[in-house]
């Protein structure tokens, strides 16, 4: 198939999702079981990345700081910025594309192999509705939210790291923090999060739910789905950093 036969079946798919669903409560069980899948299943790999991502930034900058006209405060606005700019929204959405990604799209291709998605639709179940809007609904809620703890992550790892190294006092931190901070930029990172997360969860699940063969088709198309998640979150943070910075 070519590129836009993919991206028809793309936006099929996604069409195919808003049908009135049949057992509501079988639909709100199930997005609950995805919000857990996503949010609490990634919580470790979050924590661990954005505390050691908030740390090494903190003593890089320290490092490169090497000019006593320049104030220390400087150190936690670099942290600050990095984290909430770049670091939390952008590394950790495509950590989690890995994460997250591959496991939807291996169930989706499972299921489609399988011919689980075949039995959903003689019973007169819509698949895309039933499997693949949850999966989306709950990463745009819960990515962002785990966006939101690897800021504060980072932030306070940065902290916590030069502090017990006394390379800057946390009174000097704190207010560092403090100084010149935008609030835009913590709208700008949640744009991305959002775009991201749509991302992170509709394109996988597209591979998997069109997979056509066995177990090793499975393979490729989880693999081909983190490849392409990757490559569209970075063409889209170029994107949103043009338009809205």
């Amino acid at each position: 198939m070519n590129f836009f036969t993919h991206i028809g079946r793309y936006l099929l798919m996604l069409k195919g999702m808003f049908s009135k669903p049949e057992n509501p409560k079988l639909y709100w069980k199930e997005f609950m079981h995805q919000c857990s899948e996503i949010g609490v299943g990634s919580l470790g790999i979050v924590v661990i990345i954005s505390f050691f991502m908030g740390a090494v930034s903190a003593v890089q900058a320290a490092y490169q700081i090497v000019n006593p006209l320049i104030s220390k405060t400087v150190i936690p606005q670099i942290v600050r910025d990095t984290v909430i700019l770049e670091f939390a929204p952008t590394l950790i959405c495509i950590v989690l594309a890995g994460v997250i990604g591959s496991k939807i799209a291996s169930e989706l291709g499972n299921m489609r192999v399988s011919e689980q998605i075949d039995a959903l639709e003689i019973m007169g179940i819509n698949p895309k509705t039933y499997l693949v809007m949850p999966k989306i609904a709950a990463a745009i809620i819960m990515i962002p939210m785990l966006v939101i703890l690897s800021m504060v992550l980072g932030i306070a790892g940065g902290r916590i790291t030069v502090v017990a190294s006394g390379i800057v006092s946390a009174e000097t931190y704190d207010r560092g923090l403090i100084e010149l901070f935008l609030p835009y930029n913590v709208f700008f990172a949640m744009m991305k999060a959002y775009t991201f997360a749509f991302i992170i969860s509709s394109v996988p699940a597209y591979f998997g739910y069109y997979v056509n063969g066995g177990s090793l088709e499975i393979g490729r198309s989880s693999t081909k789905s983190v490849v392409v998640s990757c490559i569209l979150i970075l063409v889209a943070d170029y994107i949103l950093a043009a338009l809205l910075l």
